[in-house]
């Protein structure tokens, strides 16, 4: 369905020939966007053609669809009004902005925790209609601002003063208990998002808690100390939302709680989480083929970072820059990083104040992604030798991550020729897959059966693709 302009849409076709997309090319591209969010769209040169010369404006998610195409070939985010299609049902860019002023970044933070919902009532809605639109470079002056300025002066706040923000929520006193509420909360949701993976039910609940609990927090009043606890505990459960996100393939919404989340790291002047969200900025922009990018966010915060995160937390961050070194295929650096994380790992020690967002780090989740780094340098000996460390322990508590090394197990033992070991592996990490929700476990399975392949007619081989034809067909 779509609605005419007055006259043609100059803008989207000069956008169009600078881009040097043709209208067959677009309609193939928005068709392909659409299907990775499960939407049947049969676009054509025809359809293109009608949006350029008559000005028709096609409806719910194919404007942004357009704008994401477009943006994939010239590099960059291209904006509705760019190509004319301001008028378009809205899919706003809340959650991409890095506010300067606190007050401003709460408004940005519980906006988003607002949209989240509404999507969700409404079939998931505003993440279809996103679709496509992760862009990496949109990353740049979130992490440029950190870098600049990692803490604000002063986050106390006067909920009366600044009650018409909260709308239809009355301003609230904001103590230490409440704060140690949201910990808590990001607590359990960690257990459980390592345990079942990011699409389980429960882990669900934590952009219900960011809107429920933590928002009108956020727009209540508070003094600096408890301002600072509010905003790191808010931080940490925005991230996780951002993890969870990323788990379940919704790339859009990932970046955007990570883009909140670094915001209110900064409010709480915690520097080593702020450190943890560009981390996991740079292991989504590594997943998404970004290496280079991925480097600039690991090393900032390595840098911002030194004399003041702990050993083990500069090891964990040593390794994220690691891993995005070797997807950008520069072998000694990522050696280099490797050998340091592990320096500073021989270095921690269990009396180390360690956050505690970063108990899930120990020796075998550095030979996990040492093996993983060696996966993208094509150093099969390597990746099994780490992957035989990253498996010696019980997987009870991080079960998603025994599935992903599996797979990378999977993945060393095809190339080095065992098709026996790679197929038994494999095996195993279709089980362990089928007992959680976690789109990017699935990818890998999928990953290790493209390459599988060429083996296809192996009785080895046949079975396991039965094995996990369950889970490829089920809905991420």
């Amino acid at each position: 369905m779509s609605r005419e302009l007055r006259g043609p849409n100059e803008k989207l076709g000069t956008v169009l020939a600078l881009a040097g997309i043709s209208n067959a090319g677009l309609a193939r591209r928005v068709n392909d966007l659409g299907a990775q969010r499960g939407l049947t769209l049969r676009y054509d040169k025809t359809s293109v053609a009608r949006w350029v010369s008559k000005g028709m404006v096609p409806q719910g998610a194919a404007p942004h669809l357009i704008a994401a195409a477009i943006g994939a070939k010239l590099g960059r985010p291209v904006p509705l009004h760019e190509i004319g299609l301001a008028d378009a049902d809205p899919a706003p860019e809340v959650g991409l902005a890095f506010p300067r002023d606190v007050g401003a970044a709460v408004r940005s933070a519980t906006e988003l925790y607002r949209l989240d919902l509404a999507g969700r009532r409404a079939g998931g809605g505003i993440w279809q209609s996103l679709a496509g639109s992760f862009a990496v470079s949109a990353y740049a002056t979130p992490a440029s601002r950190w870098l600049i300025t990692p803490a604000d002066s002063s986050v106390a706040r006067d909920g009366v003063r600044d009650a018409e923000e909260a709308a239809d929520t009355p301003p609230l006193r904001v103590g230490h208990s409440d704060v140690a509420k949201l910990r808590e909360a990001a607590e359990d949701a960690r257990r459980w998002d390592s345990k079942y993976g990011g699409g389980d039910w429960r882990s669900s609940m934590v952009p219900e808690c960011l809107r429920v609990d933590a928002a009108p927090l956020l727009l209540g009043s508070y003094t600096d100390e408890v301002g600072r606890g509010l905003f790191g505990a808010t931080a940490e459960l925005t991230r996780l939302a951002g993890w969870m996100a990323f788990d379940t393939g919704q790339q859009e919404a990932a970046q955007r709680y990570y883009i909140q989340a670094l915001r209110l790291a900064r409010a709480a002047a915690d520097v080593p989480l702020g450190g943890y969200v560009l981390a996991s900025m740079s292991l989504q922009a590594v997943y998404r083929g970004f290496g280079d990018e991925g480097v600039d966010l690991a090393q900032a915060a390595v840098e911002r970072n030194r004399g003041l995160a702990t050993a083990r937390t500069m090891s964990f961050f040593r390794l994220v820059e690691a891993r995005a070194h070797a997807r950008a295929g520069d072998s000694p650096a990522a050696g280099a990083a490797l050998k340091s994380a592990e320096g500073w790992l021989e270095r921690s020690r269990a009396g180390d104040a360690d956050p505690s967002w970063l108990g899930f780090y120990s020796y075998d989740r550095f030979a996990a992604d040492a093996a993983e780094c060696y996966a993208d340098l094509k150093a099969p000996r390597q990746v099994r030798r780490f992957t035989e460390q990253a498996l010696s322990k019980p997987t009870e508590e991080f079960v998603r991550s025994h599935g992903l090394r599996l797979v990378v197990s999977a993945v060393a033992e095809l190339e080095s020729g065992n098709l026996d070991a790679a197929c038994a592996a494999g095996t195993r990490a279709v089980e362990v897959a089928g007992r959680i929700s976690s789109a990017r476990t699935t990818e890998y399975v999928r990953d290790l059966l493209h390459r599988l392949e060429p083996y296809g007619d192996e009785p080895r081989v046949v079975e396991l693709r039965e094995r996990a034809r369950p889970l490829l067909v089920a809905p991420a």
